[in-house]
């Protein structure tokens, strides 16, 4: 195996690694305790979700691998988007204080259909990546790239923040927290803003076939809401 492959498989298992421990902190810190039975089926979804992936697409995909590790736009983010995406993190580090002091008592079944939830959102994720190679992590239009009519894109124009939406929405009751919710909520502003800013700037100025795509496919995030 060459050294620039061995270092792509590196970075590949590197990331969902790093994802692991953090999560794991940010739960079971504030929570001051490993008992927080919810926050370890939420983060062993994840991270087992989180290392498929990046299994499944270092050897069928590895292009998408390096287009999801890339962080930086090439154009900074609204102040309205940098303040929601920040008062979003609360709803993974509240839900632990929400554990040591006792603010909620979510219902066992609803922990778990939540927690199933998120898996199969992570799932539609891993289907939205199947389906578009050209998925990343920042706002661009690759070098002929095309528009992707197919599989979840055939229902919504943004499958991948539809994805991330159910996750994030869920997360909270999955960790057995309300209070989490209200922080959780800030994430459908926060991308619905995203999306118009990716459209208006970049898709349907650079991505050629997009603007009839998005005359074909009328709903962006959600089917028959918006």
């Amino acid at each position: 195996m060459r050294d620039d492959a061995k270092l792509s498989s590196f970075k590949a298992y590197l990331v969902p690694v790093i994802i692991m421990v953090v999560m794991g902190l940010v739960l079971f810190l504030p929570a001051g305790s490993l008992k927080y039975w919810e926050a370890w089926i939420w983060w062993s979804i994840i991270s087992a979700m989180t290392l498929f992936i990046a299994a499944y697409f270092l050897k069928r995909n590895p292009e998408l691998l390096s287009r999801r590790m890339k962080v930086k736009e090439k154009e900074p983010q609204p102040a309205i988007i940098r303040f929601l995406s920040f008062l979003s993190l609360f709803a993974f580090l509240v839900p632990g204080f929400d554990y040591r002091y006792h603010w909620s008592a979510v219902p066992v079944w609803i922990v778990i259909l939540a927690n199933a939830l998120v898996f199969l959102g992570y799932l539609f994720i891993f289907l939205v990546f199947k389906e578009n190679s050209y998925a990343s992590t920042v706002i661009q239009v690759e070098k002929e790239q095309p528009v992707i009519t197919t599989g979840p894109y055939a229902v919504v124009r943004h499958p991948m923040y539809t994805g991330l939406l159910i996750i994030q929405l869920f997360t909270p009751l999955a960790l057995g927290s309300y209070w989490a919710l209200i922080f959780s909520l800030l994430f459908v502003p926060m991308i619905m803003f995203r999306i118009k800013k990716e459209e208006e700037e970049l898709l349907l100025r650079d991505l050629p076939g997009y603007a009839d795509y998005a005359n074909t496919i009328r709903y962006r995030l959600v089917p028959y809401v918006w």
